[in-house]
């Protein structure tokens, strides 16, 4: 009987350590709808009109004209990876002062910035100092910031 378990055993211990490895697929933001989204026309939708179609958007322009914006994005990932875009959308409407859409724009994975560090280190201006010179540099120097020698009641 114990030589049929351990095979079992093995098989489950197979899958269970195998299925850490599946794909996470995750979403962040507006749900989009293709064909909602291709429904908006320029000069025949307004605010209303859009808003009824695609719900409210994701932001609200804050200064000149306010557009809508609405993105959305798809995201895969294995186990503890840092999750990566595989698919992205950003749609921008243009209204006019009376409300009226005069422009759709949508863009894509285009617009994804890849950002890479150039090392672990920031660079910063001014002297290279050693770790031990950091640590003991300022043995002696309390109190000497900006003095000349001398003391407040005897400046030479």
């Amino acid at each position: 009987m114990n030589r049929k378990i351990v095979p079992a055993l093995a098989l489950v211990a197979l899958a269970l350590t195998a299925s850490g490895c599946t794909r996470i697929g995750g979403h962040q933001g507006y749900i989009t709808d293709p064909t909602l989204a291709d429904a908006i026309q320029p000069g025949v939708d307004n605010r209303d009109s859009v808003e009824k179609t695609l719900g409210r958007p994701t932001w609200i322009s804050q200064f000149g004209a306010q557009d809508y914006y609405y993105f959305s994005r798809n995201t895969r990932q294995y186990a503890f990876n840092t999750p990566t875009a595989s698919e992205q959308m950003a749609m921008r409407i243009r209204f006019d002062d009376a409300g009226n859409v005069i422009a759709v724009e949508r863009r894509g994975m285009e617009q994804i910035a890849k950002v890479d560090p150039t090392g672990k280190k920031t660079q910063t201006l001014g002297r290279e100092r050693s770790f031990l010179q950091e640590l003991f540099g300022n043995i002696g120097q309390v109190g000497s910031v900006g003095e000349s020698g001398g003391t407040a009641d005897n400046p030479n």
